[in-house]
């Protein structure tokens, strides 16, 4: 039996998102500064909201012993597990800077779309994902599963 899949998100520009979602893509801007990429130069910084309006903010920490580095989104990830625990992720914004330093677009990785996936089930609601490739496109996904449709789950 054949099935499919439809993916749904909502693309838009900056001037076009909501006060808060603008403010949680100039955090995830303002977290590339802390990117730790000289093996790479592509600096990645991540901003996610609390459900009591807390941003926590991550960014890429790379390491000369590849793979011991940690992306953006999981440096925010565990962050806000272990300084907010119990407080359930709103939204995620991504963003990134290329060697130029220009911003340049921004999707998570799969360990990233998995562990967002898993901190999703565990707190039992869902959580938005905002990638920004350019003021002019945005990508908005309702929930992990667009992303990451088949996860990983025990």
């Amino acid at each position: 039996m054949e099935k499919s899949i439809t993916i749904g998100y909502t693309e838009c520009g900056l001037k076009e998102l909501s006060v808060d979602d603008r403010k949680l893509v100039e955090a995830a801007i303002q977290a590339t500064s802390t990117s730790y990429a000289p093996y790479s130069d592509f600096h990645v910084g991540a901003a996610l909201r609390l459900d009591d309006g807390t941003v926590v903010i991550g960014s890429n920490q790379e390491n000369v012993a590849y793979p011991s580095g940690l992306c953006a989104e999981r440096t925010a990830l565990f962050a806000a597990s272990a300084q907010y625990a119990g407080h359930a992720i709103e939204s995620i914004a991504i963003v990134a800077r290329n060697p130029e330093g220009a911003l340049a677009g921004a999707s998570p990785c799969g360990a990233c779309r998995q562990v967002m996936s898993e901190q999703q089930n565990r707190q039992g609601r869902k959580m938005r994902v905002i990638c920004f490739f350019s003021d002019d496109k945005i990508l908005i996904f309702d929930s992990i599963e667009s992303l990451l449709p088949f996860s990983f789950e025990m």
